[in-house]
């Protein structure tokens, strides 16, 4: 499994943000914009716990199980496979979605309208934003504690100088 690139993330999070931002120009143009959810922030941040919960968890148990503890519950590659697979997809949505609203905030911020309606929505962008961003690193952090050791025998020797 290829190990995901904090890159790959930026550039699409980047992408969404300003196809959603010109998008949302459109569309105000149309009428009026779709609203933010509410629910945006908290969903991603119910992830991000998630994430970070289980990250945890499989820390522990890999600590001990390589400090040899007798009562050391093992981890299961194909659970940590599991929850890298579930991190990595979650990480790529999240940077998604990160950049849509991230791109509706922009627009709200800079579109010139002062009513309330538009300052909430701007706020709910902005935290789902926040809350996007978590889910990353805590995806980031998962993919990282899941990875295996460097074995010597599969590194690439030195070449000699014969």
């Amino acid at each position: 499994m290829k190990e995901l690139r904090i890159r790959t993330l930026v550039g699409v999070c980047l992408i969404a943000g300003v196809l959603s931002w010109s998008g949302a120009g459109l569309w105000d143009t149309y009428g009026t914009l779709p609203r933010v959810p509410v629910a945006a922030p908290i969903v991603l941040g119910a992830i991000a716990a998630v994430l970070l919960a289980t990250a945890l968890s499989l820390r522990a148990r890999l600590k001990a199980q390589r400090e040899r503890q007798p009562d050391a519950k093992g981890v299961e590659p194909m659970v940590a496979a599991r929850a890298v697979l579930f991190g990595q997809a979650s990480a790529l949505v999240a940077a998604l979605v990160a950049g849509m609203y991230g791109g509706t905030g922009v627009f709200l911020l800079t579109s010139g309208g002062d009513d309330a309606l538009r300052g909430s929505q701007t706020l709910h962008a902005g935290l789902a934003v926040v809350a996007g961003a978590a889910v990353v690193a805590a995806a980031v952090y998962l993919e990282r504690i899941c990875r295996l050791p460097e074995d010597e025998d599969d590194a690439p020797a030195a070449p000699s100088a014969d």
